[in-house]
């Protein structure tokens, strides 16, 4: 059991049936009144983000996820299917219990997947990845020193926002927690 008042970001717990990481804390003591601790907490099964208020006092249980070194191998359909690096063994996981994670992973790539008592949650890609640009607009003399952003396709489908200067065909660095683009490769 932990108790609300040591709450820290990334620390799992199980609350009301679901289990949950704390995304944001804040321990607010007003003037008047007893002290709590407001959450921002993602639901690790729908992969939804609540806000939530604690007293300090008040204990949930904690929930240990087990992380697994796994490759995706391919998807049909709806289904995802991985591979895990050391035993081989195969998964399949649904379109709904991915969300958009994969959205910057490409076959062959290795991600993260996560677990808690059996049942598997989803999956954690790498925090960086480099992919070729598939589509963009033509660049035209002098985009280069307005400083703007133009949008780009990526190898795996997923839309960034990259500078005027990048072009097709070209490697670029993007951080997939956040979607930006980092630079060229």
């Amino acid at each position: 059991m932990i108790s609300a008042g040591d709450f820290r970001n990334g620390i799992t717990f199980k609350y009301e049936g679901n289990i949950f990481q704390i995304v944001e804390f804040q321990h607010v003591k007003p003037g008047k009144g007893s002290a709590f601790v407001r959450v921002k907490m993602k639901n690790l099964k729908s992969g939804s983000t609540t806000e939530k208020t604690f007293n300090p006092s008040e204990k949930v249980e904690k929930a240990h996820i087990e992380r697994y070194e796994m490759q995706y191998l391919y998807s049909d359909g709806d289904m995802f299917h991985f591979m895990n690096t050391e035993t081989y063994e195969q998964i399949a996981l649904e379109e709904g219990q991915l969300g958009d994670t994969l959205k910057f992973v490409k076959e062959n790539d290795n991600v993260k997947v996560l677990s808690c008592e059996g049942e598997i949650l989803g999956t954690e890609p790498p925090q960086f990845v480099e992919l070729e640009i598939t589509e963009t607009e033509p660049n035209f003399k002098g985009d280069t020193s307005s400083g703007g952003t133009k949008t780009a396709t990526v190898e795996t489908g997923a839309v960034i926002k990259v500078p005027m200067f990048i072009e097709l065909g070209e490697k670029v660095k993007i951080d997939t927690k956040t979607g930006d683009y980092l630079g060229r490769v």
